[in-house]
């Protein structure tokens, strides 16, 4: 006796139904995505089939609901990408979640009283304009000085990092170089060298190129947020003063970096 093809298809609907069922009965936990290897980061086909092992839902139903990232710290930057998760409340952070420290000086802004000064001092500010706040002649320090207070002020854009072989600005760096525009302001009027940095890979020509166009990339953007175009000088240096070691992936990306120096 021939099996009819109802019989198929009832035999095969069943199976269908049970292996729905099975996956919906994980207790309210949905099928898990996650996939380094892919480009997006999930496996393929995860949005179409988002609604696998979501309890009540059949296959083609809305797809579950995936739980927000959670950022313990309330700075912006979830935690699986926070490389310092425990940042005080109300700290400005860069796209790593580490707070900024805008003049270089090893201390962060939240904890530098001068936070556009560079100077190796306990509150970052320089010890003749400590000493002056407290009404003591600035002389009596002038030995004790760790840092000159005319020193150029040095600025990197802590976060604004280029993809590799690329000049342009990434959307998520915009409101950094917005809030270093305003900082710059506060310099005053002062000649501000707008320097790009490349990592190792590619030719010294080539990459002294590269360096120069993202370094014209920040100019411009500057400028349109009212930076005056005199004050600002475009210059590369390629990859010859690297931040990190360009042994690995995160190293290079932040050599990929502008930063913006006072003129002397």
């Amino acid at each position: 006796m021939r099996t009819s093809p109802l019989l198929f298809s009832i035999l095969a609907a069943t199976l269908m139904s049970a292996g729905v069922v099975s996956a919906q009965a994980a207790d309210g936990k949905f099928y898990d995505p996650s996939n380094a290897a892919s480009p997006t980061g999930y496996t393929t086909g995860y949005e179409l089939y988002r609604t696998i092992g979501c309890p009540g839902r059949a296959l083609n139903d809305t797809p579950c609901k995936v739980p927000a990232e959670a950022d313990s710290d309330g700075d912006g930057v979830v935690d699986s990408k926070d490389k310092c998760p425990n940042t005080p409340a109300g700290r400005k952070v860069n796209a790593d979640g580490c707070e900024l420290d805008r003049d270089g000086d090893g201390i962060v802004d939240g904890d530098d009283a001068c936070p556009d000064v560079y100077a190796k001092t306990a509150d970052g500010c320089p010890l003749a304009a400590a000493a002056l706040a407290e009404g003591k002649p600035a002389a009596d320090y002038a030995a004790a000085e760790t840092a000159p207070a005319a020193i150029p002020r040095r600025l990197v854009l802590e976060g604004v990092n280029f993809d590799y072989d690329k000049s342009t600005l990434r959307p998520e760096d915009i409101a950094i170089i917005d809030q270093n525009a305003a900082d710059l302001k506060e310099w005053g009027d002062v000649d501000v060298e707008v320097a790009g940095h490349t990592d190792n890979r590619g030719s010294d020509k080539y990459n002294m190129g590269l360096s120069l166009r993202r370094a014209e990339a920040v100019r411009d953007y500057l400028i349109t947020k009212g930076i005056s175009a005199d004050r600002l000088t475009a210059k590369g240096y390629g990859e010859s003063e690297p931040l990190e070691s360009n042994d690995t992936d995160e190293g290079r990306f932040k050599n990929r970096r502008v930063e913006l120096n006072q003129k002397k």
